[in-house]
């Protein structure tokens, strides 16, 4: 991406909007386009300048940020959304990711950390900190899936492209699956924009909820 990354802040805590405004303004390819310290005001915003991210906090005043990121989802396909919590919890993994967000990072990350999540998102990538990947394929692959409901969601995908949507849930990036299935880079990207087309996700991080609730990812694999 070429222009700067457009971010919209979204946080109850004025001190912690003012910080990540100043570590974004004072960072080469990024522009800041408003902040929001509630979920109503969050997606209105969102809505009239259409940032590329939403720096996205869950708990917000009048409406969660997994209810906002659900509404800005519903409303846009251009806008991504990166979670950005306290809290290290299933409950608040599954639903920013069911509600359309591209990923989730605790508030204990670095500045450097931030500023990477918020350019590998910006690109369409799927970002998962470490410890909530674990516990989404722990927690995921713990519960049996129908073989029924497994055939139908994943109808028409090939065996290659299950191959490849495995190890996108585990969370390699395209170059990384290109390297381990011997494959060119363009083959996989082709693949995985095929992927999002016949899963209607719209990016990568969808294509991991996918995996996970369809079984194709269990913790045994």
């Amino acid at each position: 991406m070429t222009d700067p990354i457009q971010v919209l802040i979204a946080d109850d805590q004025t001190l912690l909007r003012d910080s990540f405004r100043v570590l974004l303004d004072a960072t080469p390819g990024f522009t800041v386009v408003g902040e929001a310290g509630t979920g109503r005001d969050t997606v209105s915003l969102a809505l009239q300048r259409r940032p590329h991210v939403v720096l996205m906090d869950v708990s917000m005043p009048d409406m969660t940020g997994i209810e906002a990121t659900a509404e800005i989802c519903r409303q846009t396909t251009g806008i991504r959304v990166l979670i950005l919590t306290t809290f290290d919890l299933d409950e608040y993994v599954y639903g920013a990711l069911r509600a359309g967000a591209s990923g989730f990072l605790l508030k204990d990350a670095t500045a450097a950390d931030l500023v990477a999540a918020i350019r590998i998102v910006a690109a369409g990538e799927a970002l998962l900190a470490p410890t909530v990947t674990r516990r989404l394929i722990a927690a995921f692959g713990a519960q049996p899936r129908p073989s029924q409901v497994f055939h139908r969601a994943l109808d028409g995908v090939t065996d290659r492209e299950r191959e490849i949507l495995t190890l996108i849930a585990r969370g390699l990036s395209n170059t990384d699956i290109a390297a381990h299935l011997t494959l060119s880079l363009a083959t996989v990207k082709s693949h995985v924009g095929r992927l999002l087309t016949k899963l209607h996700a719209r990016d990568r991080a969808q294509l991991v909820v996918v995996a996970y609730e369809t079984g194709l990812v269990t913790a045994a694999k």
